[in-house]
């Protein structure tokens, strides 16, 4: 039928397109979540004092896991683009892919640096000593992951870029069990190995990276879909315009990304600074808000792609349809999650911690205050993500890095420090903090995206 005889038919196509697409990829956000997940209920075996370790430990190598997680997203509006003028291109897309791993190679080396002297960084910010110790062990053996889970990135980037997700979500979901197992194993010495606690933990996650990194390299080079692009052939050749293009895309895709979840990482070590039982509290319930965020995460890789596509096709409508079918889905799904983080709280939380351990109480307590508060910004934490997302797809990154800076640094930790603090709401504070910063960001990129047209973001 002609679109024209029925208007609702192009919007119908694409929602088919971007569910089919955003669905494998938040299969894939929810298996890595589980992963992350699963670590922390291995280290909940362990004590509080572990949870808290851990906590700090993760924290700190998330801030560079994440920086790099947004640089290597450069790969996916750069292929979507290059797919949308030229569907069957294959030089492009293969160069975007090589110089993007170069530049998570070189970003590696400081990172690297930097997280081998992560007890004397957590000290010099007011962390516990011996806390700040255990988790320097964790550190020194989880630290090597880096270079091979961005490996896993890139390539998982380029097979969504190429719409065909499923493959990044097979490799992420065979690494649950093989990480579940691997933490059993060396955290608490199983099959004649011995119980290495935090450092087996460590070890355990280098592991899963190199098994992810591996697993999406024989994927890519074996199957016939992907063959062709001879990914690593003549992989040390550079390609000093496209990295340039990289970086110029990616670095602030990364630190948007890294304001995000730095000002997450900064509120673990202000609860470090009111108390124990506020940290492991803050621990859980930023893991049960981040399992919610995966499905709106998913929404936005997905979007990025679309609307990557529909801008290197030059169609302004399947721009706009894209963008606003991805930000309605995701308003849809957070509406969802906060009434679940409202009524069975403790339910969720039990996944975690023991709920009939006396010493836990505390714990309990302080985590269902705080997933009270979590269930406010899911809606606009959904939102700032997919218009981050939107945004990406059109290339533009600059002024959503800017946003984030403002929204996340200035006005979510500002507030947050300040209700905190002067005004003694300690743990509160700090999550109202959170709440209000995503809350700007949210509306600032809304706003970006409905005047796409007038600010000069759309193709000539």
């Amino acid at each position: 039928m002609d679109h024209n005889m029925n208007p609702g038919a192009p919007w119908r196509t694409e929602a088919r397109a971007l569910l089919s697409l955003a669905m494998p990829l938040v299969i894939g956000n929810l298996g890595w979540s589980a992963i992350a997940a699963t670590d922390l209920v291995l280290l909940g075996r362990l004590g509080p004092d572990a949870v808290a370790a851990g906590s700090l430990a993760l924290n700190l190598y998330q801030a560079f896991l994440v920086f790099g997680i947004g640089l290597t997203t450069a790969a996916s509006p750069l292929i979507a683009s290059e797919r949308g003028r030229r569907l069957h291109s294959v030089r492009d897309i293969r160069r975007t892919v090589r110089q993007t791993i170069w530049a998570a190679a070189i970003l590696c080396l400081p990172a690297w640096a930097l997280l081998w002297n992560a007890e004397p960084i957590l000290i010099l910010i007011g962390q516990d000593p011996e806390l700040s110790a255990q988790a320097a062990t964790l550190i020194h053996a989880l630290q090597w992951g880096l270079l091979p889970y961005f490996v896993f990135l890139v390539l998982r980037n380029y097979v969504s870029a190429l719409e065909k997700p499923i493959w990044g979500v097979i490799v992420t979901l065979a690494t649950v069990p093989f990480n579940a197992l691997a933490g059993w194993v060396l955290i608490f010495g199983h099959f004649g190995f011995p119980a290495m606690g935090l450092h087996g933990a460590g070890i355990a996650s280098l592991l899963t990276s190199i098994f992810m990194g591996v697993g999406m390299a024989l994927v890519v080079t074996m199957h016939r879909r992907f063959r062709r692009y001879h990914l690593f052939g003549r992989f040390w050749v550079a390609d000093w315009s496209r990295l340039r293009t990289v970086w110029r895309i990616g670095l602030p895709i990364a630190f948007t990304v890294g304001f995000e979840v730095t000002v997450f990482n900064a509120a673990v070590f202000l609860m470090g600074l009111i108390g124990r039982a506020e940290l492991a509290a803050h621990a859980v319930a930023i893991q049960i808000a981040a399992l919610c965020f995966m499905v709106p995460m998913g929404i936005g890789q997905a979007a990025t792609v679309r609307v990557g596509y529909a801008h290197g096709r030059r169609d302004r409508a399947a721009i706009g349809r894209a963008g606003w079918l991805a930000l309605g889905l995701g308003t849809a799904f957070a509406v969802g999650t906060a009434t679940l983080l409202i009524t069975i709280p403790r339910t969720l939380i039990g996944g975690f911690i023991d709920l009939d351990v006396p010493a836990n109480a505390p714990v309990i307590g302080y985590a269902i205050s705080f997933l009270a508060i979590a269930a406010l910004f899911q809606l606009v934490d959904a939102t700032q993500a997919i218009g981050a997302g939107v945004l990406r797809g059109l290339q533009d990154t600059r002024m959503p890095m800017i946003f984030a800076a403002i929204g996340y640094w200035v006005i979510g930790i500002g507030t947050g420090t300040i209700l905190a603090f002067p005004m003694k709401m300690k743990g509160i504070g700090i999550w109202l903090g959170l709440a209000t910063g995503l809350g700007v960001v949210a509306v600032l990129l809304v706003w970006r995206w409905a005047r796409r047209e007038r600010l000069g973001l759309l193709p000539t």
